[in-house]
């Protein structure tokens, strides 16, 4: 059961830029995401924007060209922006908006605050997002999130598996920043076994990692 938005209900604004936009009012965070849903699959728009007033916070999908934007109007602005591989990773950032708003996306993947850096290869954009993280503490905390997003452990309990079952064209950029911040921490990675996926990264487990990914579980 979805939990209900205290005080409710929330109200949102979904728009796509022709003037018909729709207001919702809702109990939780379930009723949000089916009411965009059916928003989002009756149109074939560009861009959908979905608008939270009272926070002064917006969602904007942009599926043909595979970007997502998130803003903050309340106080200082703020807006970063992130290019996703796969199509279906737009209606999982409204869900994650509709339950915590700008900050539920923070582990949704690489974000960054110009725009112009998301015309940049994967591997550029991975390289970059992995020299941001200085600090041994901050780095396995990324590792982490990343797992977390589309990671398991192997039955063995002695690998992480990190983009389980995913083709060598997905998450190319997050792949290339996993691969950076593994080498600046020292951890082992080790060849997949036959029969595994081609874009998976496997390591030896590790006691950093073993505390922040069951944060991140």
């Amino acid at each position: 059961m979805a939990r209900p938005y205290r005080p409710g209900p929330r109200r949102f604004v979904f728009a796509t830029g022709d003037g018909d936009d729709r207001q919702v009012s809702v109990a939780d965070p379930q009723e949000a995401y089916v009411a965009f849903s059916a928003f989002f699959r009756e149109r074939d728009a560009a861009t959908y924007t979905i608008s939270d007033e009272p926070a002064r916070q917006h969602l904007v999908l942009v599926p043909g060209q595979g970007l997502i934007s998130r803003i903050e109007d309340a106080g200082v602005r703020r807006a970063e922006h992130l290019r996703v591989d796969r199509g279906n990773r737009h209606l999982p950032a409204a869900m994650l908006f509709f339950e915590n708003g700008y900050a539920g996306l923070d582990r949704f993947g690489q974000w960054f605050s110009d725009p112009a850096d998301l015309d940049a290869s994967p591997e550029t954009r991975g390289a970059a997002r992995a020299a941001a993280f200085t600090t041994e503490a901050a780095a396995i905390e990324e590792v982490a999130r990343i797992w977390a997003d589309a990671g398991i452990v192997d039955p063995s309990d002695r690998y992480y598996v990190f983009f389980d079952s995913h083709g060598v064209d997905d998450d190319r950029a997050e792949r290339a920043e996993l691969l950076r911040l593994i080498e600046f921490l020292g951890v082992e990675r080790v060849d997949a076994p036959a029969g595994a996926a081609g874009g998976e990264v496997w390591v030896r487990t590790d006691p950093r990692l073993d505390a922040a990914c069951a944060r991140w579980a």
